[in-house]
């Protein structure tokens, strides 16, 4: 029992990681904007950054895109961006229509290989979402809709720092 014991702890380490150690990089990757443009992982250092993985079939998508929205007009002008990057299943007309009617005021993604959510750990379900700090460290993964007060204050430790 206490062989096992250990080895549930050790387990959980692995996948929460060890407090203190450094945080894991975001990967390199191309993101592939709905006006054919690319953005890449390089590019937005310097930047704190919010990578969300989404779809327009997915209704707690659907249903945070205006905190989304209030949260990158909160932070903009202060050195934040947002990515919303579709998922290879969402038609990209879909994807156009939501971002045009929605008004999205961030940029807006197709990952139509799926390539990029397997560079970021194999994302499937969504929305899944990183927060991204200036020297390009991945500081916070979110699975289903963030607790949007908590992620404001960790943007704000974020910015904050030099």
């Amino acid at each position: 029992m206490k062989r096992l014991s250990f080895m549930a702890v050790l387990l959980a380490f692995a996948l929460l990681g060890l407090p203190g150690c450094s945080q894991d990089k975001a990967p390199p990757s191309s993101f592939v904007l709905l006006d054919g443009s690319q953005v890449t992982t390089a590019q937005l250092k310097g930047k704190v950054s919010l990578v969300n993985f989404w779809a327009t079939s997915c209704t707690s998508c659907v249903a945070e895109m205006p905190e989304l929205v209030s949260t990158y007009n909160k932070f903009k002008d202060r050195g934040y961006e947002t990515l919303a990057v579709a998922m290879r299943y969402d038609p990209p007309s879909y994807v156009v229509n939501f971002a045009q009617s929605r008004q999205l005021p961030f940029k807006v993604a197709i990952d139509n290989t799926g390539a990029v959510a397997r560079e970021w750990g194999d994302v499937q379900l969504t929305p899944t979402t990183f927060l991204v700090n200036k020297r390009g460290e991945i500081v916070k993964r979110f699975v289903g809709t963030p607790d949007f007060a908590e992620l404001h204050r960790l943007i704000e430790k974020l910015l904050a720092e030099t």
